[in-house]
C-alpha cells in the first residue's frame, strides 16, 4: 500500500451518556498521515451532557457526571469539532454508529467518506470468531503501550482503531481496493452503482 496516495483521514471515536439517542460526552480525532499516526495534531473533547450519564455508561467508559460538571456544553465546542473534522475521510470501528451520532450533533458536517474498521476486518481476516475491537486487538496485537487513556475512552479506542487500520491497509494494493471493502453501503465514500442503460 502506498500511503502517500491516501486523502486526509481522521480516525475518530465517540462516547455517549447512555441515553437514547445519546448525547455526546467525548470525541477523539486522530489523523493518519502517510501510514503513521499524527499524535501531534490529535485532539479530544469532553462535553457536559444535557442529560445525566447513566450508571451503565459510566461503568463502560468511566466518565461521571461529576467529572464533566465543569466541562463545556456541546454547543460550546461543536464549531471546533466541525472545523477539525473538516471534509476529511473518517475511520472508526463500527463506523456507522460514530458517523450517525456525529452527523446528528453536527448538522452541517459531512465527511468525504467513512471507513469502518469492523467491515474491513471481516474482509481482511475471514473466519475470526469475533470482530469486536478487543478481539481484533488480541488477534493483531498492535503496539498500544503509549495509547492515551484506557479502553473505552475515545482517545484510546481511536488510537487502537488507527493501528488496526494501518496494519490491515498493508494487505491492500490500493486505496480504492481498501475502500471497496471498508466503506459501508449508503455512507459517504461508498462506491456508486453503475447506471443502468435501457435499449430501446
Amino acid at each position: 500500500m502506498d500511503f502517500t496516495t491516501w486523502p486526509a483521514l481522521l480516525v475518530v471515536d465517540t462516547e455517549g451518556n447512555g441515553a437514547n439517542p445519546p448525547d455526546l460526552i467525548e470525541v477523539a480525532a486522530l489523523p493518519v498521515r502517510e501510514g503513521r499516526l499524527d499524535e501531534t495534531t490529535a485532539h479530544a473533547w469532553l462535553a457536559r451532557p444535557p442529560r445525566p450519564i447513566t450508571p451503565h455508561a459510566t461503568q463502560v467508559h468511566g466518565l461521571t457526571n461529576e467529572a464533566l460538571a465543569e466541562k463545556p456544553a456541546w454547543a460550546e465546542i461543536a464549531d471546533d469539532v466541525r472545523s477539525r473534522l473538516g471534509t476529511s475521510w473518517i475511520a472508526a470501528h463500527h463506523a456507522h454508529v460514530d458517523y450517525r451520532v456525529l452527523a446528528a450533533h453536527l448538522p452541517q458536517w459531512k465527511p468525504a467518506g467513512v471507513i469502518d474498521t469492523l467491515r474491513l476486518a471481516r474482509a481482511t481476516y475471514p473466519g475470526l470468531p469475533r470482530y469486536t475491537l478487543d478481539a481484533l486487538i488480541k488477534h493483531v496485537a498492535p503496539d498500544l503501550r503509549v495509547a492515551p487513556e484506557h479502553r473505552h475512552r475515545a482517545a484510546f479506542d481511536a488510537y487502537a482503531a488507527a493501528q488496526l487500520l494501518i496494519t490491515m491497509a498493508n494487505r491492500y494494493a490500493t486505496w480504492d481496493l481498501l475502500t471497496a471493502c471498508a466503506v459501508p453501503p449508503g455512507l459517504p465514500g461508498a462506491p456508486q452503482p453503475e447506471p443502468e442503460f435501457t435499449l430501446w
